[in-house]
């Protein structure tokens, strides 16, 4: 879980790193950090904003959910008495900083969204 802001050197070896890194600029998972950094929303509502697959939006939502990108803001019971999970973004920005010889990525993280918990 991402707790502060975060900064990774990548090299060609790093595994986790390079995991990362492609995920954050796959258009798909793009697009689904940049509709909940402001507001937290449900898959239907992700989906529909994004034109995305649902099957697929869930498989994102919960890789990107272990990578620290996104956490569950709050969970609810709507009126058919079914659980209804609205996600947000971790990160609030992205800095990319390429060289020879490493890249450097800068995660800095939206505090004032994260749960007390998540934020200390």
């Amino acid at each position: 879980m991402m707790y502060s802001d975060q900064q990774y050197l990548l090299n060609h070896e790093d595994k986790n790193a390079s995991i990362l890194l492609k995920e954050l600029f796959d258009g798909f998972s793009y697009k689904i950090v940049m509709s909940t950094i402001e507001d937290s929303k449900t898959v239907f509502e992700i989906c529909k904003e994004n034109d995305l697959p649902i099957s697929s939006t869930y498989k994102k939502i919960r890789k990107l959910k272990n990578l620290g990108l996104l956490f569950i803001d709050r969970i609810v019971i709507n009126e058919k008495g079914k659980k209804v999970v609205f996600y947000k973004s971790k990160i609030q920005s992205v800095e990319l900083m390429l060289n020879k010889k490493q890249i450097v990525l800068q995660l800095k993280k939206n505090e004032k969204n994260l749960p007390r918990s998540l934020s200390q």
